[in-house]
């Protein structure tokens, strides 16, 4: 039967016709579509309609239905196949060639039902055009979705992977053959055609990031699969690393919103348009934490602590926080400050999520890190010297530390653990602890002495600073017990400053010869005399304070104790209390006498006259008595 030339396809509701002017003996369904169509021409070019057929011979009806399950690609795919059969022109692009090739497959469109048929048709051109071109392997591998299945049971789907991955990690200007990836545009040599004409300008070598946005258009299983079969080929982890990172920011606004996107140009090579994927972010982020290499830098550190944070959002499984926390911990000597402060977004009352970052710290103290370093070429993945990693990680907690300390709700005991958490020899001054209990204290007025006094414990007042033993001896805020502990600290820095300058000035004046032995011994005390000198007129200073603080105090003491005494004596006499002029004494007033009383006491006093001393001394007692009072 020759193949049909007239109007063709039409769509009436849900119903496909072909218009041949004869009435329509097949009807084939494909998920809810109906194809009215006539046996021949599908028999002559499909096995699986005829295998059909057969089977339905004895049915005498003259309409055969049937139903295609699963038919990969959908109605679309068959509509193509079916325009094929009755020999009606059809395009071939990359965005409908994986589906094509799947339903060819699927309808058995082989060479024994017809010389060129569509199985082998558009498998010439996948091999030939597709895989040999960048933007067609693009285009085919996101249009692939509806027939996964079937593409990946004919390895179609790891072809067009393995084709990306090779032109990933490919420098085309090594080469004297032209890659098809940029089209016309390029010269055997290497270099960028314009008109015919060798402008001389190289193509960007494949270290570069000009894939990453091409690759952002697949769905999260297709963009897992690629990146497995690039971890497969030996492509750089910086480089896979750097396109998961690209691809996390593009579908997890949480990511852009504190921290800022590496770049803001588009990076492409084939100018085509694609639609971005539709993604479950929460399906996203429990994948993509699979993906990411086990190494460490800067950058990557501030890309997880940012996953996390909106992990926490997600709320995503525990394996995968559980993961996130482990790998941050085991580079948490490269955080940063504003990466730690993660909000709490649970029912906790606090502020900040500090349960998060104690179980960070626990994995930084407990784990070995073990990771190696990204280069530091890639991605701004910065390096850092491995030595002092824990020291780093003090000053780190101690700045956040200070910043938790402010929020109300935030409970002692938490606090405490969580400066607890490091161990002693990571931090070689407490002044940063300080500052944070400080701080902690003014936002918490309400604390009594007993828990101000546990919660200083955590400090070792031989670590902290001249600077801040001077401020914690005037702090108004700390209990009285601590403050003599950091006086009594404070005199040990006095000692150990006047021990320093005295050898450095024995040094000075000693002999010729001995001068020479101890001069490297003491070079470096030397260098810093003037500095000693500074802190030892400071420490006389405060040492001054001090006395006079405790001369004051002392005399405080005598006459509270005196007061006590004479209000002992007045209670002993209960008809002593009605004299007006005793009790005016106790408290230190003077009465008017009368004139009466006046001269009665002068003619009844037959005793000498009392000298000015003694009268001046009654009268100096009289008024410490009442500036005591008055302080008491």
């Amino acid at each position: 039967m020759a193949p049909a030339k007239v109007s063709g396809f039409y769509k009436h509701g849900n119903d496909w016709f072909f218009n041949a002017g004869l009435p329509s003996d097949l009807t084939i369904i494909v998920d809810g579509v109906n194809f009215h169509l006539h046996k021949f021409p599908l028999m002559s070019k499909c096995g699986k309609i005829a295998s059909i057929f057969e089977e339905l011979k004895s049915i005498h009806d003259k309409i055969f239905t049937t139903k295609l399950e699963e038919f990969p690609g959908g109605p679309d795919a068959f509509l193509f196949a079916a325009k094929f059969c009755y020999g009606i022109r059809v395009e071939f692009t990359a965005r409908n060639i994986i589906m094509v090739y799947c339903a060819a497959d699927f309808l058995e469109m082989t060479d024994e039902y017809g010389e060129d048929n569509l199985l082998l048709k558009s498998e010439n051109l996948l091999h030939k055009n597709v895989l040999r071109n960048w933007k067609d392997c693009i285009l085919a591998l996101q249009s692939c979705e509806s027939c996964m299945p079937r593409a990946e049971k004919l390895h179609i789907l790891k072809k067009c992977l393995n084709a990306v991955s090779m032109m990933v990690c490919t420098d085309p200007s090594l080469f004297g053959w032209p890659m098809m990836m940029y089209g016309s545009l390029q010269s055997p040599g290497g270099s960028i055609l314009w008109n015919g004409i060798n402008t001389g300008a190289r193509i960007r070598s494949a270290e570069s990031d000009w894939w990453f946005e091409d690759i952002s258009y697949f769905s999260v299983g297709l963009f897992e699969r690629l990146i497995k079969t690039m971890e497969e080929r030996g492509i750089r982890c910086e480089l896979l690393a750097g396109a998961i990172m690209y691809y996390a920011r593009k579908y997890l606004p949480g990511l852009g919103r504190w921290q800022s996107t590496q770049g803001g140009k588009a990076r492409t090579v084939a100018s085509f348009s694609l639609t971005p994927a539709t993604v479950d972010q929460k399906v996203l982020l429990e994948s993509i934490e699979t993906l990411l290499p086990k190494k460490k830098g800067k950058s990557f550190c501030r890309f997880l602590l940012g996953l996390l944070r909106v992990a926490s959002i997600l709320g995503v499984n525990q394996t995968c926080q559980d993961s996130l926390e482990r790998r941050i911990g085991m580079q948490l000597e490269l955080a940063s400050l504003d990466g730690l402060l993660i909000p709490s977004y649970s029912d906790s009352d606090t502020l900040y999520n500090t349960d998060c970052v104690e179980r960070i710290v626990r994995h930084f103290v407990s784990l070995e890190s073990g990771l190696t370093l990204f280069s530091p070429p890639s991605l701004d993945l910065e390096s850092s010297p491995s030595s002092e990693p824990s020291r780093k990680v003090a000053r780190l907690m101690d700045s956040y530390l200070a910043e938790v300390a402010s929020d109300v709700n935030l409970k002692p005991g938490k606090l405490r653990t969580l400066a607890e958490d490091l161990p002693e020899s990571s931090r070689p001054l407490h002044d940063g602890l300080y500052r944070a209990l400080d701080i902690y204290f003014k936002a918490h007025p309400w604390l009594s002495d007993g828990e101000k006094e546990d919660l200083c414990n955590i400090i070792d007042y031989r670590k902290l600073s001249v600077d801040a033993c001077a401020h914690a001896s005037q702090n108004e805020r700390l209990p009285l017990r601590v403050i003599l502990q950091v006086l009594f600290f404070a005199q040990m820095h006095l000692r150990m400053a006047l021990a320093g300058c005295l050898n450095v000035l024995e040094a000075e004046s000693a002999p010729t010869g001995q001068g020479e032995i101890a001069g490297n011994a003491t070079a470096g005390q030397i260098v810093q005399r003037d500095g000693w000198v500074t802190v030892v007129r400071e420490n006389r200073v405060l040492k001054v304070d001090m006395e006079k603080m405790r001369s004051r105090v002392g005399e405080l003491e005598e006459e509270f104790s005196k007061i006590k005494q004479e209000m002992k004596r007045v209670t002993k006499s209960h008809s002593s209390l009605s004299s007006p002029r005793l009790v005016a004494r106790k408290f230190g007033c003077k009465l008017l006498a009368k004139s009466s009383d006046a001269q009665t006491d002068v003619a009844g006093s037959t005793g000498p006259t009392p000298r000015p001393s003694v009268e001046q001394a009654c009268s100096s007692r009289n008024s410490r008595h009442r500036k005591s009072f008055s302080l008491f």
